[in-house]
């Protein structure tokens, strides 16, 4: 039992959507969406040339974030590459349009997990307050996906690397949840998969954890914490806390 908890944290790739299919099609199909509706605003470029050698926008931007906790979205990449090509002073709202077509074959891939509203709804009818904080490389995208879940009744507060231009485990992401919802860092729990980001980052900073195992990647972890609790299911948690 995990007690005094006022507020639990979810990440959400890997703990509230899981992804079905492979991803190098997946960000294939997505980088022709994003090649046309570049093309479709008048913008100049030389698909052959345009992502440098790399796969594409999403593969460019996985090999440039390694283990750097400063997040550069892909709107920040896209304007890079669009000005090497020549397309300068490109407005926000048509860097947002053209992802916003990239982004909407990658949420295909994305699905909710069954028990993933179940389990938000029991918390809530317990008085829990709930919160999401994800590394993502774009904020919409993030929401969008929130709300493909069905998630955006029961989480009070959410942010997105992309937002805040911090990821996990970065302690101010995690303080940004605490300094909203007014709490101690002892008061709330963090459930994620991965063991660098979501683990890490919460005890870092002071919070409790809990490590959901159902799509974590079975690799070595450089990071020596211990979560608080393990689970399989998100229907696994309720039981586990107490306020």
């Amino acid at each position: 039992m995990i007690s005094s908890i006022r507020v639990v944290v979810f990440d959400l790739g890997g703990t509230l959507i899981y992804d079905k299919d492979p991803w190098p099609k997946i960000f294939h199909r997505a980088d022709l969406a994003l090649l046309e509706a570049l093309q479709n605003a008048g913008l100049h470029i030389e698909p052959s040339t345009f992502f440098h050698g790399h796969r594409g926008l999403l593969s460019l931007y996985y090999d440039r974030r390694g283990d750097d906790i400063e997040e550069e979205t892909t709107a920040v990449l896209l304007k890079q590459l669009l000005e090497e090509q020549g397309n300068v002073n490109i407005s926000n709202q048509v860097i947002a349009a053209t992802l916003r077509a990239m982004y909407a074959v990658t949420q295909s891939n994305w699905f909710p997990e069954e028990d993933a509203i179940p389990t938000l709804q029991t918390l809530k009818e317990r008085d829990f307050q709930l919160g999401l904080i994800s590394n993502a490389a774009d904020d919409e995208n993030t929401q969008s996906l929130i709300d493909k879940g069905g998630f955006r009744p029961y989480l009070e507060y959410t942010i997105s690397s992309a937002a805040f231009r911090k990821r996990k485990p970065h302690p101010a992401i995690f303080q940004a949840a605490l300094d909203y919802f007014q709490i101690q860092a002892n008061q709330a729990v963090m459930v994620g998969d991965l063991m660098e980001t979501d683990i890490l980052g919460a005890h870092q900073i002071g919070m409790k954890s809990i490590r959901i195992t159902r799509r974590a990647i079975k690799t070595a972890t450089r990071v020596h914490v211990r979560p608080d609790a393990t689970v399989s299911a998100l229907s696994e948690i309720p039981p586990l806390l107490s306020a």
